[in-house]
């Protein structure tokens, strides 16, 4: 259970939306209130193998999460970063665990070969955020209107030349790090304190990668109950033209 000491009351609601063009939906989420964890999975792969990576994911690390919240009788299987608070240790431990799972899967199994997810994922603990990210799902934050994305993106843009209508330059998105594709994975982490007014989207690209910036400050600066927000982000995704899985999770925090 959460301490009852922690100054922050957390509410969050998730929802997943396949698209209007994909058959499956490789996106996957997890909403842990109780232990104040949250991740969005964006899984790719051939024979629904992205759908595997992403469910993977998030449920290796939500058993990690749990199981060295509940006791203190478990392994650190990459022992501790003394440079990293208690809590970025036990994150980042779990997406490493996740990584290295999906990475024996896809070697086990021919059907999985070559899958993989991008992963965010937020923890809060005694006022503080704790995110942990691989790939191009995002954390943002909104907070007194203003929208900042808390994550960079593992991509890079390049360069498409010579197409056939002679056209401008085409840039094509590419990933360049995820979990599963390789035994060790390099996961980026970040902390930081929270004043407790503050909402926070933890989203995959078939959301970011359609609207706008500006856009989404617009829509979670609106005073809605949750579901409706989180509706409203899939909804605007889709206005937007967004092909791809749409997954949008929303953290809300205020001070008790």
């Amino acid at each position: 259970m959460v301490d009852s000491t922690d100054r922050l009351a957390v509410k969050a609601f998730g929802l997943s939306e396949t698209g209007p063009v994909r058959h499956i939906n490789e996106d996957c989420f997890v909403s842990a209130e109780d232990l104040r964890l949250f991740v969005v999975a964006d899984g790719m792969g051939g024979h629904a193998a992205g759908e595997v990576a992403a469910h993977v994911a998030v449920e290796s690390i939500q058993n990690f999460i749990r199981r060295s919240h509940e006791t203190t009788d478990f392994s650190w299987p990459y022992g501790i970063d003394p440079t990293l608070s208690y809590e970025a240790n036990r994150l980042k431990t779990a997406v490493s665990l996740a990584n290295r799972r999906i990475n024996r899967l896809a070697e086990d199994h021919d059907d999985y070969l070559g899958m993989g997810t991008t992963v965010v994922c937020a923890l809060l603990s005694d006022g503080h955020l704790i995110v942990a990210h691989v790939g191009d799902s995002r954390l943002y934050l909104c907070d007194e209107n203003a929208l900042v994305q808390l994550t960079q993106d593992d991509s890079w843009a390049a360069t498409v030349l010579g197409s056939k209508d002679g056209g401008p330059e085409a840039t094509r998105h590419v990933l360049t790090n995820v979990l599963g594709a390789r035994p060790d994975t390099e996961v980026h982490l970040l902390e930081r304190a929270l004043s407790g007014d503050e909402t926070l989207l933890l989203c995959s690209d078939g959301l970011h990668g359609s609207v706008p910036h500006e856009r989404l400050r617009d829509v979670l600066a609106s005073d809605q109950e949750l579901p409706a927000l989180a509706q409203s982000l899939i909804s605007t995704a889709l206005e937007h033209g967004s092909r791809d899985n749409i997954t949008a999770l929303v953290v809300r925090c205020s001070g008790q």
